[in-house]
């Protein structure tokens, strides 16, 4: 991993993290994973949050690398403006197996020419920036991650660990993968085509007290109808000025926001229950669970079928106790 001075600590300390869980619960049995950090820095490499991080000149990542790591940071702009940073990162790419990013770290791989042709993701906030900075690039800001033949680029911050766990899965198989997310308590391990707005990033309540009560409202009725026009009385404005001033504040039009805010509350129901698809789609206000498919498919690239497979939480029990066995200690 090449780290520099500003940059964000969870981009660096998540994947590593990833890496070393895997290590102890693969035992000596297994390949294990070595986490070496070079900077031109160092020795010592302080993140935006003050954490940190010791590491080797450039000079010394010599040689070839199996996964060359690149995270992102507060100071991106300065690591851009470092030609000697971005020199290294291509050079070292051309000697690695793979090459992975994290949040703003796909800027530098494509400030270093490594994207050009190829599709890629990054920080939500960041995607418009990236697509008009690079246009060679094919930018786009649903997935969490994005895997284009060497170069997997992952989205905001912790997303990086869910591309760690990618890479632990393509390494050692995914029962592995899945073992080192729940001893992490990641209760869900996402795979790459899951969108990165979290109904958080999706549904900010507005500042303006009208279309903020009207959001709170449509959250408490999702399993109803939810007309523009009903949606405009809750806020006590005409529907034509609501669905300006909506969009304004929201950054979406009324109905996409509705849409979202059903997606994100059957995601939770998917997950977190054993409701049919059917009794989902009625209390999440979909007419019919041809249209619940239709929208969950267009919103997140799965089916709700699909979706429950691979999210639902599953407990954990019993990790801690296979693990404590590997390590040769009492359970």
């Amino acid at each position: 991993m090449v780290v520099y001075a500003g940059a964000m600590a969870l981009d660096i300390t998540g994947p590593i993290e990833v890496f070393d869980t895997a290590n102890r619960l693969l035992g000596p049995s297994g390949t294990p994973y070595r986490a070496d950090f070079v900077s031109a820095d160092a020795p010592l490499v302080r993140t935006s949050s003050g954490v940190v991080v010791g590491a080797s000149p450039l000079e010394a990542g010599q040689g070839p690398i199996d996964t060359l790591l690149v995270p992102g940071g507060w100071s991106l702009d300065h690591a851009l403006r470092d030609r000697a940073l971005v020199s290294w990162i291509g050079q070292a790419a051309s000697r690695s197996r793979r090459v992975a990013s994290v949040c703003g770290g796909s800027f530098l791989l494509a400030e270093a020419g490594l994207l050009d042709g190829r599709r890629a993701t990054t920080h939500w906030a960041y995607s418009e920036a990236m697509a008009c900075r690079y246009p060679k690039v094919t930018v786009d800001a649903e997935p969490i991650f994005v895997w284009d033949g060497p170069f997997v680029t992952s989205a905001g911050v912790s997303t990086g660990i869910d591309m760690a766990l990618a890479l632990v899965e393509a390494d050692h198989g995914s029962a592995l993968a899945l073992e080192t997310a729940r001893f992490l308590v990641l209760f869900l391990k996402r795979h790459g085509g899951q969108s990165q707005y979290s109904a958080v990033l999706d549904a900010q309540l507005a500042d303006h007290p009208p279309i903020r009560a009207a959001q709170e409202w449509i959250h408490d009725h999702l399993d109803l109808r939810l007309p523009v026009a009903e949606i405009a009385r809750q806020a006590n404005m005409s529907q034509r000025n609501f669905a300006r001033v909506f969009r304004r504040e929201v950054g979406m039009t009324p109905g996409q926001y509705v849409e979202r805010t059903r997606i994100a509350r059957a995601r939770d129901l998917l997950e977190s229950t054993d409701l049919t698809i059917g009794q989902i789609a009625g209390r999440c206000g979909f007419p019919a669970t041809e249209t619940f498919f239709r929208s969950f498919g267009r919103t997140l690239g799965l089916t709700p079928t699909e979706y429950r497979h691979r999210f639902q939480v599953i407990s954990p029990s019993g990790l801690i106790d296979r693990h404590h066995q590997r390590e040769g200690s009492p359970a």
